[in-house]
């Protein structure tokens, strides 16, 4: 395994599962790849209690999975389960959105437009990482002005593999038309429409499946 270090925050635990999740959807820790303790030690600069902790949770998210002799690896990459991960996303999403849309302030509409700005930007560039950032924000805005504690929760279960097979099948995220589904929803929330931006959020989601089914090979 060779990684650079990481810094490490507060707490052990969410350090741990960042850095690795991050490292496996990324793909820098490719499939099949051995994660033995020693190692993680050394590279997260923490003891094996919240390695191991962080490793329950990643194999409950389905990126990584134990072996006989409790020999632990990267996940294969799993395109039904990825897919079927998407389609909860978009409901969850479409569930934020109509939760939020009543109590979003003119500053959480700013903090949308920025963060597609960021998003349209970063796939001019063909940025994968900052055009996954900048969506994440995007859709985040909705999420924290739901106030609902489990939405969060959920996606963090089923985001990692919805991602993970995305940069696996694009060398840069195709989601050129993302930007304007993204104007869209911006425009209806801003108009106070819940129906409108609920149906436009899951439509943004649903043809992001789509794309990942039939991918453009331009």
């Amino acid at each position: 395994m060779s990684l650079a270090p990481v810094s490490r925050p507060v707490s052990l635990r969410d350090h741990a599962y960042t850095a690795l999740r991050d490292a496996i959807v990324s793909g820098r820790l490719e499939p099949g790849a051995r994660l033995r303790d020693s190692e993680l030690e050394e590279w997260l600069g923490v003891s094996r209690t919240p390695i191991r902790e962080a490793i329950a949770r990643l194999e409950l998210a389905g990126l990584v999975r134990t072996r006989r002799a409790k020999a632990t690896e990267v996940a294969p990459l799993d395109e039904r389960e990825a897919l079927a991960a998407q389609r909860i996303a978009a409901s969850l999403h479409e569930l934020a959105v109509r939760e939020a849309v009543p109590q979003l302030t003119a500053s959480g509409i700013d903090a949308m437009r920025a963060a597609n700005d960021r998003f349209a930007l970063a796939l001019r560039d063909a940025d994968v990482d900052s055009a996954v950032a900048a969506d994440d924000d995007f859709h985040g805005v909705a999420v924290t002005a739901s106030a609902n504690p489990l939405l969060g929760t959920l996606l963090e279960q089923v985001t990692p593999l919805l991602r993970r097979l995305e940069r696996a099948r694009f060398s840069s995220l195709a989601g050129r038309d993302s930007v304007l589904a993204h104007e869209r929803i911006i425009k209806l929330a801003a108009a106070g429409d819940v129906d409108g931006a609920a149906a436009a959020t899951r439509e943004n989601w649903l043809t992001l499946e789509r794309l990942l089914t039939h991918p453009d090979p331009a």
